[in-house]
């Protein structure tokens, strides 16, 4: 882990917790929180919502791309191995290719799409799933604890929330490090800040492998 700076610089906007200057990093500055040890992009090196949106539409997310597909099957395993077609899931960020929602939907599976930006439909936050996925969606949240705070409330009781992100680890060399080099990527997990999410909002369970986190009501 880098040595970071002794400035204190504001709150953590996971936790609240005092956060300090991790890195710089091409004119970005990254804090990371003394209580949760999440790291978080400064505010003004965000993209704007116009940049923001240009960005997501290069990714090339072809739903029908076998190597896409094999991306997210630790979701798919998982979700498949805890649920059964009879219970309803959300595909929570889904983006411009909502692969989990085709995987499972053509296995019969009762899953609804939500995005801000590409599948906004608001009524799908009023209800109540046993299963939410969250593909490479925590990364980009501006406002974890609010969004952390609305998962938890669409999960049913028993529900499981699935999460897919690559967790920062002290081994890691955050100056070489290949996730913090997507504009779009302004909050990264560590497995103290999965810990916190999980008293925090009080999941029974909320495990690593790999790049897929597990948090269980």
């Amino acid at each position: 882990m880098l040595n970071r700076t002794n400035k204190y610089t504001g709150l953590c906007p996971l936790c609240s917790g005092k956060k300090y200057i991790y890195y710089r990093f091409k004119e970005r500055t990254y804090y990371q929180c003394e209580k949760c040890a999440g790291i978080s992009l400064d505010e003004s090196d965000r993209l704007s919502p116009a940049d923001e949106m240009k960005r997501y539409l290069e990714h090339n997310n072809d739903v029908e791309d076998i190597k896409y597909q094999n991306f997210v099957k630790p979701i798919i395993l998982a979700i498949c191995n805890d649920f059964n077609r009879h219970n309803k899931g959300l595909d929570y960020g889904a983006g411009t290719g909502p692969v989990i929602t085709k995987i499972l939907t053509d296995d019969s599976y009762n899953i609804k799409t939500y995005d801000p930006y590409f599948h906004n439909f608001p009524y799908y936050l009023k209800k109540k799933y046993d299963y939410i996925a969250c593909c490479e969606v925590i990364e980009h949240f501006y406002h974890p604890y609010r969004e952390f705070k609305r998962l938890k409330t669409l999960l049913s009781k028993n529900g499981a929330l699935y999460c897919q992100t690559d967790i920062y680890k002290d081994n890691i060399s955050f100056k070489n490090w290949y996730y913090k080099n997507d504009p779009t990527h302004v909050f990264f997990y560590t497995e103290k800040t999965v810990c916190w999410i999980k008293e925090k909002f009080n999941f029974k369970e909320g495990t690593i492998k790999n790049r897929l986190i597990t948090f269980r009501n």
